[in-house]
């Protein structure tokens, strides 16, 4: 029996993120498989699919460390997060912004506090690192930033308290989707569509083609398990012949691009959904 949940009890994403999946959602549910156990996202970022599905089991992974210490802490401690959170609040101005972006935090706590506070209200909620790892977004400029979100972290927090989650590249999942009663969805780096296009900020290194090609090949090696996967990717020529190369099933889904420096490059552009079933 599936349960339908209020609008104002369904767990969501707690953190703005780049390439977020919120919004295509409802183009996405024609192409979900209908039975798997075990749900597997090894480019976890902000979790909208994840969210949205509510898989009973569920491994998530990501290899930004800052991140999954914050979902564990989402997961684990959230009580204690909400109260960080909260002084944070009370005393945000455009100084403590600078002082909180200058100093990482001594204990997971505090570095998942920063993280949330840091991404509600810097510039477009974007995650950027320097080449040293540190987080160089400037301050945004909202009048009333939602900087402690308690209902929907707690909300949040139920909804990973049965998942196995960690730091890990994503050729990791290849140790544990083993079967068709594991579905794997894939929302990486999105293979650049111009010369000028590469976002490198999200843990200070590219994600080239050679990177891409991993990738395609892990996901090769899952369906020739029987694994369902499902991988999002920009539409280029590039990403749709690696995967023609092994049969996969290739969709354009339209999306609307909202974080670019250029305002006339935001708008409506084809992105690809590519499935092994």
């Amino acid at each position: 029996m599936v349960i339908q949940m209020l609008p104002e009890t369904c767990p969501r994403p707690f953190l703005k993120w780049a390439g977020g999946k919120s919004r295509l959602i409802q183009q996405y549910l024609p192409y979900f498989p209908k039975f798997y156990q075990t749900y597997y996202e090894p480019f976890l970022g902000g979790g909208a699919v994840f969210f949205h599905l509510q898989p009973t089991t569920a491994v998530l992974t990501d290899i930004n460390a800052e991140l999954i210490t914050t979902y564990r802490c989402v997961r684990d401690q959230v009580e204690d997060l909400i109260s960080l959170l909260q002084e944070h609040k009370s005393r945000h101005n455009r100084d403590y912004y600078y002082s909180v972006r200058s100093h990482p935090g001594v204990n997971d706590l505090e570095k998942a506090a920063r993280l949330i506070y840091l991404n509600k209200t810097c510039y477009n909620g974007l995650y950027r690192v320097n080449s040293q790892g540190k987080f160089n977004v400037p301050l945004g400029s909202y009048k009333n930033p939602n900087i402690c979100p308690a209902d929907l972290l707690r909300i949040t927090s139920k909804a990973l308290s049965s998942c196995e989650i960690k730091q890990a590249d994503f050729m990791n999942v290849v140790n544990y989707a083993k079967s068709s009663d594991d579905f794997v969805f894939c929302d990486p780096p999105y293979h650049p569509i111009s010369n000028t296009s590469y976002f490198t900020g999200y843990n200070g290194n590219s994600f080239g083609e050679k990177d891409q090609t991993r990738l395609r090949d892990v996901c090769a090696e899952l369906a020739n398990r029987g694994v369902k996967v499902m991988v999002c990717n920009s539409d280029c020529e590039f990403i749709r012949e690696i995967y023609q190369e092994i049969n996969f099933n290739i969709y354009a889904i339209a999306a609307s691009r909202s974080i670019n420096s250029n305002t006339k490059k935001r708008g409506i552009i084809s992105e690809l959904l590519i499935t092994s079933y």
